[in-house]
């Protein structure tokens, strides 16, 4: 049957359409798809029809190709390695359809052959996509962004395809495109957004895009973006919101880049309680952010307690597993600060809070916690008397046989036990060595 459908279409007749036809149907089948490209001339067959000038068989081939390109079996497209250097040229011609179905079937067969990824970047893949990210069809945008973001998850990408991307002009109009959300295409910014976090994440130097602006541009965009949740948001925002957090977040952790507005903490709350139902993921990637934010800078620990914030962040206190231990991390980052920051957390019911807490099964929450409680009762020793009051001293005691956190329960159960005003063991320790 695959060889008679290969036959129809080689024998020329006006029949011809209606045979490709035929074929980009059976072609919607993974065994017909492997039987097709071990069949002798059937590629070359295909690449005959896809390079014709009729415009009707050049589209119904191309839509073969792009049926051809959906297995997940490598040696199918590895089989279509012929027809890359076509669907390159074609992405330069005057049809939309056809120009949108060469990148979805380029970004298909990148996917799953490292052959054809191999092949694509001497033939000039990243020039074209540079060329074609400045085409104002929304369609073809999402195609580039599309093919973009396979190459740039592809194993090799670090060493072979990042250093080509930032070489082009494709960084800039990424950014141009991801920034202005939802006053453009959102299908295009969701994928040009992801496209800049697989650079981000991958590559250990982004002085481009910190050069760039990149970091007060989607600060900007993740303000827009906050003010407009709550009324007339779209649709899947939390598509291109995640990203855009990922982003900010990677890029401050790098040396380097200079911290971005005061006002991310308020756009970052007010992200957090829009998605806090229906899309609990965000809440991490929200909190991740707030982590990076607090970890090393004074100014957004003292805007965190001076704009009021903490009581909305201790309610996340429950929220999940990686929530618990996300926001015990930010609150580490708070009391790390010194005796100010720890007596602003302690003026919250907060020893109550991480009570409960002490129970849970999961070692890095517990341990999290008692990383919190140590800064609490060094910078603010009354705190490990109230905490002995509301029973902490039996909690602690649980964990003094646990080989993960038995050393900082002993720690913290000597510091609960000293009398008022006594030095702490770390205090006593300081002041002999000085």
């Amino acid at each position: 049957q695959v060889l008679e459908l290969l036959r129809g279409v080689q024998r020329g007749s006006e029949d011809r359409k209606r045979s490709l036809g035929r074929l980009r149907w059976a072609l919607q089948n993974e065994d017909t798809q492997q039987k097709f490209v071990r069949l002798d001339g059937s590629i070359r067959t295909l690449t005959g029809l896809f390079t014709s000038s009729l415009a009707d068989l050049q589209l119904e081939a191309a839509r073969c190709l792009h049926e051809l390109s959906h297995s997940s079996v490598p040696a199918v497209a590895e089989a279509c390695l012929p027809v890359t250097s076509y669907l390159l040229t074609y992405l330069s011609g005057h049809s939309l359809e056809l120009t949108e179905l060469c990148l979805y079937t380029l970004g298909n067969l990148v996917v799953e052959s490292e052959a054809v990824r191999k092949q694509l970047l001497p033939q000039g893949i990243i020039p074209v996509l540079a060329s074609c990210i400045q085409s104002p069809h929304e369609a073809v945008l999402e195609g580039v962004g599309y093919v973009l973001s396979q190459l740039l998850q592809a194993k090799e990408a670090p060493t072979e395809i990042i250093p080509l991307v930032l070489d082009s002009a494709l960084p800039q109009h990424m950014l141009q495109l991801v920034c202005p959300g939802l006053k453009a295409g959102m299908g295009a910014a969701v994928e040009f957004a992801w496209c800049l976090h697989y650079i981000i994440c991958r590559h250990e130097d982004n002085a481009l895009l910190l050069a760039l602006g990149a970091v007060p541009a989607l600060t900007s965009l993740l303000l827009d973006l906050a003010s407009q949740i709550p009324q007339d948001a779209p649709e899947g925002l939390e598509l291109l919101v995640c990203p855009v957090l990922r982003c900010v977040s990677n890029l401050l952790a790098q040396t380097g880049c200079q911290g971005p507005d005061g006002r991310l903490l308020v756009a970052l709350f007010l992200i957090l309680q829009s998605f806090l139902q229906q899309q609990p993921f965000l809440v991490h990637e929200c909190l991740w952010l707030l982590n990076n934010l607090t970890a090393d800078d004074p100014f957004f620990c003292s805007a965190l307690l001076s704009l009021d914030l903490l009581p909305a962040l201790l309610q996340l206190l429950t929220c999940s597993q990686m929530g618990t231990v996300l926001v015990l991390t930010v609150l580490c980052n708070l009391a790390e600060k010194g005796q100010f920051q720890c007596q602003r957390l302690l003026q919250q019911p907060l020893l109550a809070q991480l009570l409960p807490l002490l129970t849970l099964p999961d070692p890095e929450a517990v341990g999290q916690c008692l990383e919190l409680l140590h800064l609490l009762f060094l910078h603010c020793p009354e705190a490990a008397a109230d905490f002995t009051r509301q029973g902490g001293h039996q909690a602690l005691e649980q964990h003094q046989s646990s080989p993960e956190l038995q050393e900082r329960a002993r720690a913290l159960l000597d510091m609960v036990r000293q009398p008022p005003g006594a030095p702490s063991a770390c205090q006593a320790t300081l002041a002999a060595s000085s």
